[in-house]
């Protein structure tokens, strides 16, 4: 319990910036009307795929007008 504990300071603020890039990008998700790929693959790789899928969404998954 205190190997956790010692590292709690470092994984706490990864896991709140997680959270807060899941959220947003799923909240986004449901607004856009059109996205580059099919929605229900986006939603699978913003929830398997942790810190990266939010990421790979804004920058791949968002289609520019």
């Amino acid at each position: 319990m205190d190997f956790l504990a010692s590292y709690m300071p470092i994984i706490a603020p990864i896991l709140i910036i997680q959270l807060i890039l899941l959220i947003v990008a799923v909240i986004d998700l449901v607004k856009i009307e059109k996205t580059n790929g099919p929605k229900w693959l986006w939603v699978l790789i913003l929830l398997f795929i942790n810190i990266i899928g939010p990421i790979l969404y804004f920058v791949i998954g968002r289609r520019s007008n």
